[in-house]
């Protein structure tokens, strides 16, 4: 059949586009005056393009006449015929006019429609080709809609898209090259027919098991066992509809098709293969030569008579259930014995609802849990049977469970009469009939309840499970209270222990066959090379979606295998089918291949893996991927197609006119200190009293922050604290008269927080907003918003939000990447993304501030509206805009990253802050990291910190388990040992790093992930909280852990932020009442900068490497000051010209001479240099007076900054030569040299100048020799003497040395009178050898003192 739509109006022109896209359906009625040609037999055709058209169909008597002068032909058609069709005498090629296209939804293989295209384009070249599938939407999304999929040219797919944009009803997704939609079709096809035999397969098991096919029914349609081919099929095969034939006919006529074309690209498809068989044996029904209805096959097959079952008594298994729980028994003491993921969930809402629970697991950290939240545990399955009116098995299966109940420590034995026994594990019917049995031999009336649960583990978690339960009415009575206390849905099946297990049982070989056939479907897609992604999308409308389709299939195409429901589990459930059907002796050929996919998994190594990972057997078998991941596109070339940004600033002005005019405070609450990367010279509050807030409003900043930390707590927590602030702020604002101010909701740059809860807090005490604005664009994380789409740039590539780990967040994880659909996700389809605006970042650099302004100034009250950015600019313009639409009226809510806040405010970057910046000098103490973030990101940043820094670090791992999975005595244990031994490499100015275990620890729940992350939030707190070295920094990486460590352990009020320690890293100054003012407070968001920005900041932010000489002498001649040399002896001597040196703040050099050095040796070299790397005031160790080579070659490698080369001994052009070797060696390692021209007479440390060898410095002969030596430093002979001077003291004109000093002199060497000074007081009796030492020190330090101020250094360190 053929229908045309007329080729006057032509058709709009419309862009290409590559990705498939959906449009709503049009408000407007269709065109009528659509001509078709249906053939008079066909009446199926006849209503399928009745329905597409609106109903508003002209006959006409051929396809020729059809497709006369029409613009678009839409051809359905079967296999059969297309020649005829198309090239008849009267066919469609005879009326089809120039430029006119064919959309064609048949049963064609691929390769038959590309012959057809090319036999087309042969006969009418200008005529193009659309393949088509076409079908109604079954999803509640696109109910009553027909959904048309196009593929083939893409301007001739979008100028369709017209046509059919213009009927009622009808979806369209242009979908990919041509063929596309038919292999599309095909995907759909196989679901549909291994669905179709899964169903039946499962129908006669239940039957067989003595369950009524619409009890079976019932409960499956709402279960995830559920399929839209069960939902459709059932009916018709318990009623015994003639269309039952139809349907298996035509089943098995597509089943064949797919087989065709798996065979064409060498596929393998087991499940199809054996359904096709099943559907072929179900149509050898026949009477004559008609097909007769297949049930006569199945009831020989499956030896029931499925009719005569539904003829017998039915029940209301639901009411059943009602009825029970309102004649149920009290129960308020409960035995638990299984605390895996659901069973946790179960036990836990049991005591949240007052009942007394005693539980046991085999695994202790969960038994610890449960004992945190108030419930009581045992060592033994016997301990927790003891004195229980009710208990409940909740183990993995049949083993575990006997085990349990009659192995060593078993629970019978103890149990006392009358107890009921509630087993909620999946296990075989016979089992719960042979435990039964078992039971009623103990003779002491211990009752069985068979209780099957399903719902996963959330639901688990608060009681929504669904529970179908089975076992005598007594058992039932006592049991139905505690039933009803864990589940939404209740079925009561009748039939005696065993019966609720069977259902389970047939709900598990639906589910397991869905999962398995998604597995196949969407290996075959790959296969096919279709997009994976877009065919789910489609195929969630289609019939051959199931429950586990919807459910598994986003793992298989995010490639995301953390368990919900293993692999083994499936092994396990399909097993017991397995089991049964062999003992019934029935035939369940699908059921029993996709058991044998899963142990195919479970065997391959993926057992514990998800049981979508199924999918894996088909990857591994064939090499195809199903991931479904967009493309990774290039940040460069993105950024480069985008428009030219808007030409002006339009912030100039327009924040201060604001702020002039409206007095508007801009709040932000921050719901983790991060916030604060785009911002200096900004306050933030860690508490918000109205007095407080008062006090803030006082000052009419343009802006403060309030750091919430909200991010770290459940969303009720977080909400009741957001709602709090808000009073607080409308209390305060009412006592500063004239004050206003706005609020925005600073949240994560890669979409993780409490949205929505938070914005509804807010608007719940603010009033209702003209809209909310999200706009989550941050230039120094690299995320940026393009066309709808947030991405994280890593680092060259733009990677879409939803793709990157962030999105797998235990607590805030989320798949979308479209913010518009985001929005609806995170709002539960609250809002939908059709109700979402876009400010496009066309509209922001084409029309700029006035469009914003317009566009926000028309959005509906309550609006939604997102904001696409990808430079600062256009942050700059969306404010702009904005403020403009507040100063008309508007009020707006804003959900923002940090970039917004700079923008909103007009605030102008600064270069990042380093130590010099604040005046931060050498420390007495080392710095400290602390690394709470779990991020990849930043665990890729500690690995690079300590590869980068690990000579000078000192690194502290923190046990993640110790502090949240053991008991209380092992965590306090490891916070203890962490605090000694950063006390000690903090007091030993060693930087510090402090990090949690990188092994991540989750909660089976969001709520459990965050009780963990708790704990170790808690202990960090603790740690830095009882560290009592003043740290030189403090670095906190991660949001949390930086919000907690400023609040609760260094418990800050307020803080200022100074700028960033590196781009997209605050920098705060913590208020004067917290326990280390004025210590740098690095916050390090756990989810910005490169591998190596961790690094980078420790670096920048360590103890500054020791000063060289060079720099400490050009330091001096900067200053106008010497700097003075202290020959030292012993470790009393270093100490003593150290501390005189930091008390006075002043720079020195410890020099050590030849006669010296042959004394000490290197320990007293290294004394010195360790002396000068620890202290707080710039040293440096010097070798004096150099006078052998073999002992100046020495000194060169043993860490001397400076070395004096001392030939005034020699001759002058020996003493050059000398004196240059030396120094193109010490200028090779980087140490200044200095040398001597001219000689002193007299003695010193053993070395005596005979007068008449003494000369002085030769002026001329200094210039020349500075030049031929490259020496650094040269010491002059001007006149003093070496030795010893009289009783009446030395007779130097010391008032000469300030002109000394003045004319360049900036070193000047004392040796003897501090030596001299040790000597004395060595004359000193009594003392011990301790005392002898400090007073030898003091006396040194004494004079040292004195010559710091008489040579002008001392203040100038």
């Amino acid at each position: 059949m053929a229908s045309a739509a007329p080729h006057a109006p032509p058709w709009p022109s419309s862009a290409p586009t590559n990705s498939a896209s959906s449009s709503p359906p049009p408000s407007s009625a269709p065109a009528p005056g659509v001509r078709c040609f249906v053939p008079e037999a066909d009446r199926s055709a006849s209503a399928a393009l009745a329905e597409l058209s609106g109903g508003g169909l002209l006959r006409c008597a051929s396809p020729a006449e059809a497709a006369r002068d029409s613009a678009l032909v839409i051809v359905l058609i079967d296999a059969d015929g297309v020649d005829e069709l198309f090239f008849g005498v009267e066919g469609i090629a005879k009326g089809l006019c120039t430029g006119a296209a064919v959309l064609i939804r048949s049963t064609l293989l691929p390769s038959q429609l590309e012959k057809l295209e090319q036999k087309l384009a042969d006969e009418k070249k200008d005529v193009l080709l659309l393949d088509g599938y076409i079908f109604s939407g079954l999803s509640d999304e696109l109910k009553q809609q027909i959904v048309v999929v196009a593929s083939g040219r893409q301007d001739v797919a979008e100028r369709a898209r017209q046509f059919f944009n213009g009927l009622d009803k009808t979806i369209y997704f242009a979908e990919g090259e041509f063929c596309t939609s038919s292999k599309i079709r095909l995907v759909n096809d196989l679901l549909e027919s291994i669905h179709f035999i899964a169903s039946v397969e499962a129908m006669y098991l239940g039957v067989r098991a003595g369950i009524h096919p619409s009890i079976i029914y019932d409960i499956i349609s709402n279960a995830a066992g559920s399929s839209r081919i069960f939902v459709e099929l059932v009916p018709k095969l318990l009623s015994e509809d003639p269309l039952l034939i139809d349907f298996l006919n035509s089943s098995k006529k597509n089943a064949s098709y797919v087989m065709d074309m798996a065979k064409a690209v060498t596929f393998p498809l087991p499940l199809l293969g054996v359904a096709y068989q099943q559907l072929i044996h179900g149509s050898s029904a026949v009477i004559g030569d008609v097909s007769a209805s297949p049930l006569k096959v199945w009831e020989a097959s499956f030896g029931a008579n499925i009719v005569d079952a539904v003829s017998q008594q039915i029940y209301d298994a639901s009411k059943l259930a009602d009825q029970l729980v309102m004649e149920s028994k009290s129960a308020k003491r409960i035995g638990f014995i299984g605390l895996g993921a659901m069973g946790f969930g179960m036990a836990s809402h049991l005591l949240k609802l007052g009942f007394y629970v005693v539980a046991y697991d085999v695994y202790k950290p969960t038994m610890a849990r449960f004992d945190d939240l108030g419930g009581s545990t045992k060592g033994s399955p016997e301990e927790v049977a003891k004195d229980v009116e009710i208990l409940i098995i909740m183990v993995a299966n049949e083993f575990q469970a006997d085990s349990v109940l009659y192995g060593s420590a078993g629970a019978v034995p103890v149990l006392s009469a009358g107890t009921s026994v509630i087993l909620s594990s999946t296990v075989s019917p016979g089992f719960v009939i042979r435990l039964n049995k078992r039971l009623e031999a103990e003779c002491r009336d211990i009752k069985l309840v068979d209780a099957p649960v399903s719902g996963g583990v959330k639901r688990a978690a608060d009681g929504t499970l669904t529970i179908m339960a089975s076992g005598t009415d007594e058992a039932l009575h006592c049991a139905g209270a505690v039933l009803s206390a864990l589940s939404e849905k209740l079925y009561i099946i009748k039939g005696g222990c065993g019966a609720a297990s069977s259902v389970k049982m047939v709900n598990q070989l639906l589910a397991g066959v869905h999962i398995a056939s998604a597995a196949e479907a969407m290996a075959f897609a790959a296969r096919l090379n279709l997009r994976t992604r877009s065919v789910f999308e489609i195929l969630q409308h289609a019939r051959g979606y199931s429950w586990m389709f919807g459910n598994r299939v986003p793992h298989m195409l995010d490639n995301d295998y953390t368990p919900y429901s293993a692999v083994d589990i499936f092994v396990k459930d399909l097993g017991i089918v397995s089991c049964e059907s062999s003992n019934s002796r029935i035939p369940v050929h699908v059921s029993s291949i996709a058991h044998q996919l899963f142990i195919a998994g479970s065997a391959s190594g993926w057992g514990r893996y998800d049981d979508a990972a199924v999918v894996k057997v088909y990857e591994t078998l064939t090499g195809v991927k199903v991931e479904g991941k967009p493309p990774l596109l290039s940040k460069e070339d993105v950024l480069h197609s985008l428009p030219a940004e808007w030409p002006e600033d339009p912030m100039d002005d327009l924040v201060s006119v604001a702020s002039r005019n409206s007095k508007k405070i801009v709040v932000v609450l921050d719901d983790d200190p991060t916030g604060t990367q785009t911002v200096h010279d900004i306050e933030v509050l860690t508490e918000w009293p109205v007095e407080a807030l008062v006090e803030q409003f006082l000052k009419l900043p343009t802006c403060f922050f309030i750091l919430t930390n909200s991010r770290s707590m459940t969303a009720d927590k977080a909400m009741l604290l957001v709602q709090t602030v808000c009073r607080n702020l409308e209390a305060a604002a009412k006592n500063v008269p004239g004050v206003s101010y706005t609020v925005v909701l600073r949240g994560d740059s890669t979409l993780r927080g409490h949205f929505p809860e938070e914005a509804d807090a807010a608007v719940s005490v603010l009033g209702e907003m003209d809209a909310w604005i999200i706009c989550p664009f941050f230039l120094q994380g690299g995320r940026y918003t393009i066309n709808d789409i947030h991405y994280v740039a890593d680092p060259d590539r733009l990677i879409p939000a939803g793709e990157t780990e962030f999105a797998k967040d235990a607590a805030f994880g989320y798949k979308s990447s479209n913010l518009r659909q985001w929005v609806e996700e995170k709002t539960r389809g609250r809002v939908s993304e059709k109700r979402v605006s876009t400010i496009s970042i066309n509209l922001l650099r084409k029309q700029g501030p006035n469009a914003v302004c317009q566009h926000l100034y028309s959005l509906e009250k309550g609006s939604v509206c997102i904001v696409n950015a990808a430079s600062e600019k256009d942050m700059a313009v969306f404010a702009s805009g904005m403020i403009q639409a507040e100063l008309k009226g508007k009020k707006f809510l804003c959900r923002t990253a940090a970039s917004f806040v700079s923008a909103r405010i007009g605030i102008k970057p600064k270069p990042p802050i380093c130590p010099n910046d604040l005046g931060l000098k050498r420390a007495l103490t080392g710095g400290l990291i602390v690394v709470g973030s779990y991020v990849p990101k930043t665990t890729k940043q500690v690995d690079e910190l300590r590869s980068q820094c690990g000579q000078s670090l000192r690194v502290i791992e923190v046990s993640v388990e110790m502090v949240s999975m053991k008991s209380t005595e092992d965590r306090d244990q490891e916070i203890s040992r962490v605090v000694e031994l950063g006390n000690a490499y903090i007091q030993n100015r060693k930087d510090t790093l402090v990090v949690t275990s990188r092994q991540l620890i989750t909660g089976k729940t969001p709520e459990e992930s965050l009780e963990i992350n708790y704990k170790v939030s808690s202990a960090l707190v603790e740690i830095v909280r009882r560290i009592d070295s003043k740290p030189r920094y403090i670095i906190a990486k991660g949001g949390i852990t930086s919000s907690d460590i400023a609040t609760k352990a260094l418990e800050a009020r307020r803080a200022k932020v100074m700028g960033q320690a590196l781009a997209g890293v605050p920098l705060w100054q913590l208020g004067p009442e917290s326990r280390f003012p004025g210590v740098p407070y690095i916050v390090f968001p756990g989810n910005v900068g490169d591998n190596s920005a961790l690094a980078k900041v420790v670096q920048n932010w360590a103890s500054p490497s020791r000063i060289s000489t060079k720099q400490l002498l050009l330091n001096a001649e900067k200053g106008g000051y010497a700097i003075g040399a202290f020959n030292v002896y012993n470790l009393e001597g270093v100490e003593a010209v150290v501390a005189a040196a930091e008390a006075e703040n002043s720079p020195a050099i410890l020099q050590i001479h030849p006669s010296a050095l042959k004394q000490g040796g290197v320990p007293l070299v290294a004394s010195c240099i360790a002396a000068a790397e620890q202290s707080s005031v710039p040293i440096t160790v010097h070798y004096d007076h150099g006078t052998s080579k073999s002992d100046l070659l020495q000194a060169l490698e043993m860490g001397f900054d400076s070395v004096m080369v001392d030939g005034s001994h020699l001759t002058l052009g020996e003493n050059i030569l000398y004196t240059k070797s030396i120094s193109s060696l010490a200028h090779a390692k980087g140490l200044l040299v200095e040398a001597e021209l001219g000689r002193l007479s007299g003695s010193e440390d053993g070395l005596t100048v005979e007068e008449y060898k003494a000369r002085f410095t030769d002026v001329a002969q200094a210039e020349g020799f500075i030049d031929e030596t490259s020496i650094d430093a040269l010491a002059v002979c001007i006149g003093n003497v070496h030795g010893k001077y009289p009783p009446s003291g030395p007779n130097l004109k010391l008032d000469l040395l300030k002109e000394c000093i003045d004319l360049g002199v900036r070193k000047f060497n004392v040796n003897t009178e501090v030596r001299n000074s040790y000597l004395e007081s060595l004359k000193k009796s009594g003392k011990d050898l301790i005392q002898v030492m400090a007073s030898a020190k003091e006396a040194m330090k004494a004079v040292v003192t004195e010559k710091l101020h008489l040579f002008g250094s001392a203040g100038k360190a």
